[in-house]
């Protein structure tokens, strides 16, 4: 059976949503899965699971919400070489980093040896229904990528 950790940071509650429909999602396919809110997690925790994910809001301008600051400096130290990694998250467009928290989790996962399982998904501001089907299809993609590596 797969594993999963799904981490998330969420101020305004739309990327715990996501969370849960990701983790809903995986579910669904048979994965065993366990959602943790930042705070409560470290880097080091995903050594003990197949699939990898985050998902955060992006703060201000293009900024890491402050509780999620130490998983991502975290996880820089990490080797999961043998792991699948998947982001996802909310933002605004109004601003001119939209969803740069992804885009930045992303980039920290790529130095940690993991094989990116899927395309990440960006949500503006709540999840509408094209967006729990793009969460949806990102589930499927990071059990695809694991079975396949």
């Amino acid at each position: 059976m797969v594993s999963a950790l799904v981490v998330f940071a969420s101020l305004t509650g739309s990327t715990e949503e996501c969370a849960d429909i990701v983790a809903e999602s995986l579910e669904a396919l048979g994965a065993q899965v366990d959602v943790v809110e930042c705070s409560q997690a470290s880097a080091s925790d995903f050594q003990k699971y197949d699939l990898c994910l985050v998902g955060s809001y992006t703060y201000g301008d293009g900024e890491l919400p402050d509780e999620i600051v130490d998983l991502y400096e975290e996880l820089a130290e990490e080797d999961l070489s043998g792991k699948v990694f998947g982001v996802f998250g909310s933002g605004d467009t109004y601003y001119d980093h939209y969803c740069q928290a992804v885009i930045l989790f992303e980039e920290q996962f790529g130095k940690t040896g993991a094989l990116k399982g899927a395309e990440s998904v960006k949500i503006e501001l709540n999840a509408e229904e094209d967006d729990i089907e793009n969460l949806k299809n990102f589930s499927k993609q990071l059990i695809t990528s694991f079975e396949n590596k």
